[in-house]
């Protein structure tokens, strides 16, 4: 778990590089080491794969705009797939290189064959999930956890106790607080008084 959290913000050529020197031989890499989609590309910020059905694309898009203020950037598939890019891969992309994952519980999300794909993808990587309950509760694997109700809070709202959620959970405190940083969001340890 240390050595991940180490290498977690390294460019994937020093990883790769890192890999060489270990005599790990480069091609087990593959299924590991991928490019971000564009829309994280050349990003310091918190990775967040928000997931949804395509009828709810809004409401995601609004919690993803939500977010930005406290350094996480969330991967919206009908939003942030650039013209001309194929848009699996993207997804793909955007599934290998999140920091966390979080669902969007609306009326048929568990119904969709894409949302329990994108789960089981989250849950096969071990990175934490989040359940956000809008009308239908989490099934599957991800069930056993409580998830966050929506009842009448804002988006705003709703990001914020993501923002906590993460930031207290062993997962992904140190990513956020790496990612706050670069966005100074947080005092660097050069700023803080003698």
């Amino acid at each position: 778990m240390y050595s991940k959290q180490a290498i977690q913000n390294v460019p994937d050529a020093k990883i790769i590089e890192i890999a060489e020197d270990l005599e790990i031989p480069v091609s087990s890499l593959a299924t590991t080491v991928r490019t971000p989609p564009a829309n994280w590309k050349d990003t310091h910020r918190f990775r967040l794969f928000i997931s949804h059905i395509s009828a709810e694309k809004l409401k995601a898009t609004r919690l993803k705009d939500c977010l930005e203020p406290y350094a996480i950037s969330g991967f919206v598939a009908h939003e942030d797939i650039h013209p001309t890019k194929q848009w699996q891969d993207e997804i793909e992309r955007a599934l290998y290189c999140m920091d966390a994952f979080v669902a969007i519980h609306t009326k048929g999300f568990s119904a969709s064959n894409w949302t329990q794909q994108e789960i089981g993808f989250a849950v096969g990587r071990g990175v934490k999930v989040i359940s956000l309950r809008m009308g239908e509760d989490p099934t599957g694997f991800i069930s056993k956890q409580q998830a966050l109700p929506r009842q009448r809070k804002t988006a705003e709202d709703v990001a914020r106790e993501i923002d906590q959620l993460l930031k207290n959970d062993p997962i992904t405190s140190n990513r956020v607080e790496a990612a706050k940083r670069a966005e100074g969001l947080l005092p660097g340890y050069d700023e803080i008084p003698f």
